[in-house]
């Protein structure tokens, strides 16, 4: 063989591998980036001089049915239309309205009244249900870290609202009807091996100052975490959870789920976890991993 048809052999292998690798990009570029229809910032709320906003992001196809996307982590939130609409691609492509929820972050606002205005957000979007042309009585909820956390308070606390008040949001209930989240803190009581436990029982060292005054004063704290914290409002009718967590997690870890899913189970309540071996707080795959938390939603929130 001479030199020249090995060079042409050469090049044809080259230009076959960078049109296989073009092709395999496109195509992962054109997956993470479905058309939709999307209306960022509406007020869903006001916290004290500040705006509550929340985005909705409508597929080509929609199927009836919305998903509430916290946005926060480290309970910091974003600005209306700084979600990523990749980061609910699967939940476009099987046909969800996405609806990203922000809230104001902490410490300008506590950890407890951020969490009070995302049950505000769940209560204005059910109240605006068929305009935005999904359920109401079927609405899932997903985030990741303290996204994961506040889905969770929203499954266990979210509920009826107030029949004899004058605002027509505040009657809505913020109940969800399926979840599916990543490495959620459910006992701010007890830490256990968090690179944030303090030692003494006391708040998430790095996020003293976002739970407010109170959080520094040990008796108040016993009062307020356990508020704040999931596993001690588990009930059987919670809805439907996914949790995916990683076993390498020192921020929070795999523990947190595992003893909420204890909790849970012991009222027959349904907590799946998927956990991913060598998964820190947050890993490459996680992408990945939302088609599956659209399968979830799928199967439980489907009628």
């Amino acid at each position: 063989m001479t030199w020249r048809r090995v060079l042409r052999l050469s090049l044809l292998s080259i230009a076959i591998v960078v049109g296989v690798a073009g092709v395999t990009i496109g195509s992962v570029w054109a997956y993470l980036h479905p058309h939709c229809d999307r209306t960022n910032g509406l007020v869903y709320g006001r916290r004290g001089a500040n705006a509550l906003y929340l985005d909705i992001l409508k597929p080509t196809h929609p199927n009836g049915l919305g998903i509430a996307v916290m946005v926060s982590g480290g309970w910091k939130s974003g600005n209306p239309g700084s979600f990523r609409t990749w980061i609910a691609a699967p939940l476009l492509r099987h046909g969800y309205t996405v609806f990203p929820v922000y809230h104001i972050s902490q410490p300008e606002s506590t950890i407890s009244e951020l969490t009070a205005d995302v049950n505000r957000g769940i209560r204005f979007i059910r109240l605006h249900a068929k305009e935005y042309g999904v359920d109401p009585s079927r609405l899932g909820v997903t985030g990741g870290s303290a996204g994961g956390h506040l889905s969770l308070m929203l499954a266990t606390r979210g509920g009826p609202g107030v029949p004899t008040t004058a605002d027509p949001v505040d009657r809505e209930s913020s109940a969800v009807q399926a979840v599916a989240i990543f490495y959620p803190v459910t006992d701010l009581l007890d830490l256990g091996a968090s690179t944030e436990n303090p030692g003494d029982g006391g708040p998430p060292r790095s996020f003293v100052k976002g739970f407010g005054p109170e959080a520094t004063n040990p008796p108040a704290w016993k009062i307020l975490g356990r508020d704040l914290s999931p596993i001690y409002h588990v009930h059987s009718n919670m809805p439907p959870m996914l949790i995916y967590h990683g076993d390498a997690d020192t921020l929070v870890p795999l523990d947190q789920s595992q003893r909420f899913q204890a909790e849970a189970r012991k009222l027959g309540a349904t907590v799946e976890i998927v956990v991913h071996h060598g998964g820190h707080h947050g890993w490459l795959t996680m992408p990945l991993d939302l088609r599956h938390f659209a399968d979830w939603f799928d199967e439980h929130l489907r009628p």
